[in-house]
C-alpha cells in the first residue's frame, strides 16, 4: 500500500515538474532569442530570425550601443529616476501606511477610501492634466518630470498599511512606555516588521519605473534626457531599424533589473507568501 502511495506521489511530483519545466522554457525562450539576435547582424536576423545559434557571431551591436550612442548617459538617467522614485516611495508608503494603520484621526477612513478610489482611475484619464501641470511649472524635458509626480504610490500605502495592522499593539505600546517617540517607533520597530512588504514593493517599484516607456515619451524631448526604454527608439529610423543594436541594448537594460531581483528575491518571495497566508 505504501509503495502504491509512494508511486502515486512520485507521478504527481513528476507531472508538476514537467509542467513547471515547460512553463519555464516558454518564459525563458524570448530572452534566449533576444540574446542570440544581439550577436547577429541585422541581415541574418531578418533572413533567419528563429535560428538560435548565430552563424557569424558579431559584437557590432554592443559596440554601437556602448561607443556610438550616449548609452551611459541614458543609463544614469534611468538609474537616477528609478533610484529616487524607489527610495522615496518606500519611505512615503511605509510612513503613511503606518499612520493610517495605527493613528486615529477624523476622516481617516474617508481619506483612505479616496486613496483607494484613485487606484481605479486609469492613468490615461489624468495624462493631459498632468502634462499641463508639468509644463506649467517648467519641468517639461527634465528627468524631474518623471520623479516628482511619483513620490506617492497608493498601492504601496495600501500594502504597508495591511502589514502595519499585523504588528502587535503591545509592541508599540511598550515602546511608548519606554519613552520612544513616534518616528523612533516607526524607524526601529515598524520598518523591521514590514521588511517583506518593503522588499516586494521595492521590486515592483523598480521594475515599474525602469521599464516605463510612456511617461518619458510624453515628458522628454531631448536625446540627452532619455531613459533606457525610450532610448531603444534611437536605433530606429523611419525607414530602417538596427536590430542588432536594439537587441544588444535590450540585453544590457535587463542586467540592472536582474541584479535588483537577485538582491531582493528573498524578501519578495517572503512578502508574497505572508500576503497569501493573510
Amino acid at each position: 500500500m505504501k509503495e502504491i502511495i509512494g508511486g502515486s506521489d512520485f507521478k504527481k511530483r513528476l507531472l508538476i515538474f514537467c509542467i513547471l519545466l515547460i512553463v519555464s522554457i516558454i518564459i525563458v525562450l524570448p530572452y534566449v532569442w533576444m540574446l542570440s539576435n544581439s550577436f547577429k547582424t541585422t541581415m541574418e536576423t531578418l533572413t533567419d530570425p528563429m535560428h538560435i545559434i548565430p552563424q557569424e557571431p558579431t559584437t557590432a551591436g554592443y559596440e554601437k550601443v556602448l561607443t556610438k550612442s550616449p548609452f551611459f548617459r541614458w543609463l544614469w538617467n534611468s538609474c537616477f529616476v528609478t533610484g529616487i522614485n524607489t527610495i522615496v516611495i518606500l519611505f512615503t508608503s511605509s510612513i503613511v501606511g503606518y499612520i493610517f494603520a495605527r493613528f486615529n484621526f477624523k476622516g481617516r477612513n474617508f481619506l483612505f477610501a479616496m486613496l483607494l478610489f484613485t487606484m481605479m482611475v486609469p492613468a490615461q484619464v489624468t495624462m493631459i492634466t498632468t502634462f499641463i501641470i508639468i509644463d506649467g511649472v517648467g519641468l517639461y524635458n527634465s528627468v524631474w518630470a518623471l520623479i516628482i509626480p511619483s513620490f506617492v504610490n497608493v498601492f504601496g500605502i495600501y500594502l504597508c498599511k495591511q502589514y502595519c495592522e499585523e504588528i502587535p499593539k503591545e509592541l508599540i505600546e511598550s515602546a511608548k512606555i519606554d519613552g520612544a517617540g513616534n518616528f523612533r517607533i516607526y524607524w526601529n520597530i515598524v520598518i523591521p516588521q514590514i521588511r517583506p512588504a518593503l522588499g516586494a514593493l521595492a521590486i515592483f517599484t523598480f521594475l515599474e519605473y525602469w521599464n516605463d516607456y510612456l511617461n518619458p515619451l510624453i515628458y522628454l524631448s531631448s536625446t540627452d534626457n532619455m531613459t533606457l526604454p525610450l532610448a531603444l527608439s534611437y536605433f530606429s529610423t523611419q525607414h530602417s531599424t538596427d536590430l542588432s543594436a536594439t537587441m544588444a541594448a535590450s540585453a544590457l537594460i535587463m542586467i540592472p533589473a536582474a541584479i535588483v531581483f537577485i538582491i531582493f528575491q528573498k524578501q519578495f518571495i517572503k512578502g508574497l507568501a505572508l500576503t497569501g497566508m493573510k
